[in-house]
């Protein structure tokens, strides 16, 4: 009995219970919404999106928060996974008409896919760190662009085709183009659910919350911290550097795939340098291994855009200023004195009613 609590305990701690509770609530919210019909159509639309960047924004946070290492190759990853599950839904569409298990078995697929290349990327790129590392993995996510504006990917009664050329591609009649160099994804089914990508932010949240309460997560911890202490005491920084390098480029894949599938056109450019600083400005503001603070800032600067559209022109003004007031204010030593001495008042008046 102790055993499971302690368990029970590590699994559902006071962060990992507010953070479940709070993706929980607000898709209960946003399903009683949906069937009443009170949200407008522009809504509806963000919603899986908004899951899969909560998801790359968690995984980054992974990869920035818990490890140390700033990496801007994240769109990169987000791609494999997007076009890995685009043609892989595309070639099971006839085999697996169950959309529900075809979606995950894409997203899955995607996930393998984006953490194989998270892992060869990293041989090289884990032994940089700082602004070095940082530049490799931009690289990394231009070089993913430029691939993938340059393929063709197709089937038909033949077999497979692949090409770096258009015309190259014969496919008859009853043929259907996967990926179209620069116009990327067209005509995919739409299979992507708002349920399933709430599932997918859970999952993230399990797997980053035992991660950070494992030996493996104290171990990457130490090595963030003080590189030297931790090799001094045996830690393999690479190994576990690596670890948490893979794990989180597997997440983006899997956000990436779900994302794919939300549309039906999906071109290359989409996952450009500027959606990799996106989702650092989301961790960012969220701050760095704070996986709440990551869920609220998503969700918030996602929709924010949208909700500021009625401004036209002025509305990206307004969206930046907004950016720079939040940096201000969780930046301000005053408010974070305030809120350290609020945290010690209220923990003194726990202690004290549980005294009496």
């Amino acid at each position: 009995m102790e055993k499971n609590k302690n368990i029970f305990k590590k699994l559902f701690n006071k962060k990992s219970t507010i953070a479940y509770s709070l993706v929980i609530v607000v898709y209960l919210i946003c399903e009683i919404l949906l069937k009443t019909g009170n949200i407008s159509s522009l809504f509806k639309n963000l919603l899986v999106p908004c899951t899969c960047y909560i998801v790359a924004a968690l995984a980054l946070n992974l990869c920035v928060g818990l490890s140390g290492e700033l990496s801007l190759g994240h769109a990169g990853f987000m791609s494999i996974g997007a076009y890995s599950a685009i043609c892989l839904s595309g070639l099971l569409a006839n085999t697996i008409t169950n959309t529900i298990i075809r979606l995950i078995i894409a997203i899955l697929f995607g996930a393998l896919m984006a953490a194989f290349f998270g892992f060869l990327i990293g041989i090289p790129v884990l032994k940089l760190e700082g602004d070095y590392l940082a530049i490799v993995t931009l690289a990394f996510c231009q070089i993913i662009a430029s691939i993938l504006n340059n393929v063709y990917f197709g089937f038909d009664e033949n077999g497979l085709q692949f090409s770096f050329i258009e015309n190259k591609l014969n496919l008859s009649k009853n043929g259907k183009v996967l990926m179209g160099g620069p116009i990327g994804a067209s005509g995919t089914e739409r299979i992507a659910t708002f349920t399933v990508g709430v599932i997918l932010i859970l999952i993230t949240l399990f797997i980053i919350f035992n991660l950070m309460d494992s030996k493996n997560g104290r171990a990457i911890m130490a090595a963030r911290d003080n590189r030297i202490a931790a090799l001094s005491v045996g830690i393999n920084v690479t190994k576990i550097k690596m670890l948490a390098f893979v794990i989180s480029a597997a997440l983006a894949g899997g956000a990436g795939a779900l994302f794919g599938l939300n549309f039906s056109t999906l071109a290359p450019a989409k996952f450009s340098f500027n959606q990799s600083i996106l989702i650092l400005v989301y961790v960012v503001l969220g701050g760095l291994g704070n996986i709440v603070g990551t869920l609220i800032s998503t969700s918030a600067l996602y929709i924010l855009p949208e909700l500021l559209r009625s401004f036209e022109s002025y509305r990206m003004i307004i969206y930046s200023l907004v950016l720079i007031a939040i940096m201000l204010i969780t930046n301000n030593k005053l408010i974070k004195e305030k809120l350290a001495q609020f945290k010690e008042n209220r923990n003194k008046k726990k202690e004290e009613s549980i005294n009496e």
